[in-house]
């Protein structure tokens, strides 16, 4: 990938203050300091690959309609800005926009933002996505600046299975046979994926921990947790060697981090 660790990406771009996984979202994300931006992926039912984490617009739209029932085109009918409350100086700039706020294509967004690294989560499972994933970005270049991660352990083995050139993240029983791999064994594991990205406990096991990242870097994996919004806290990860940090709150954690 093409930015270096630390990195501090913006959770579905600058969340607090716009409407989450839209462009206006992404390009404040990155004029506030981001250096990746994290969304999440879906397929509308001709084929068009969309960035939203919700699989309707129920929660953002108030559209109770699946996306992959529904055609591009409806997707992008809906104001993804219907139900957002900004806060603070972030009314003033949602009222000064006065326009609905759309659902984007991950085409659109790799177009927008052509130098910058996207962590996207592919959320679908059925209809499959993962080809017309990959299509996109390939369509776009954009390889060697596109992680694609899932929870879905299916869509993961998907992706290189499909030959994708660039990164992928690690799924779920990667994860745990590397934390609970003998120490002496973990010279002997190679994980399909590049990147480890984990809360700072699940499952009972605390990922954050030095113990921990050590076990990820040895086996030749990068650690991202999510979501810090406390910089105190995401200063502690990295001094224990953490590759990135991924925030709704782009605009607390860039100062605090960059001061």
């Amino acid at each position: 990938m093409r930015r270096a660790s630390p990195a501090l990406y913006a959770h579905r771009g600058a969340s607090l203050e716009l409407p989450e996984n839209t462009l206006e979202a992404f390009r404040l994300a990155l004029e506030l300091g981001a250096d990746a931006l994290e969304t999440d992926a879906h397929l509308t039912r001709d084929g068009h690959v969309v960035l939203s984490h919700d699989p309707t617009g129920q929660r953002m739209a108030g559209i109770p309609r699946a996306i992959r029932d529904a055609p591009l085109r409806e997707v992008q009918s809906w104001n993804v800005g219907a139900r957002f409350t900004p806060r603070g100086a972030a009314i003033e700039r949602v009222e000064r926009l006065q326009s609905p706020f759309q659902i984007p294509t991950f085409d659109d967004a790799l177009a927008a933002f052509p130098d910058t690294v996207f962590n996207v989560d592919a959320k679908q499972t059925a209809p499959d996505m993962i080809a017309a994933l990959i299509r996109c970005i390939r369509r776009a270049h954009a390889v060697d600046r596109v992680r694609i991660a899932s929870f879905s352990t299916r869509n993961l083995i998907r992706a290189r299975a499909l030959g994708y050139e660039g990164e992928t993240g690690l799924s779920a029983p990667e994860l745990a046979q590397i934390m609970f791999a003998p120490r002496f064994a973990l010279d002997w594991v190679r994980p399909a994926g590049h990147a480890a990205q984990v809360p700072r406990r699940a499952y009972g096991i605390s990922f954050a921990t030095q113990a921990a990242i050590d076990r990820m870097h040895r086996v030749g994996v990068r650690v991202d947790f999510w979501t810090i919004d406390d910089p105190v806290e995401a200063k502690r990860l990295f001094a224990m060697g953490a590759d990135g940090v991924m925030t709704d709150d782009i605009r607390t954690m860039a100062n605090a981090l960059r001061r």
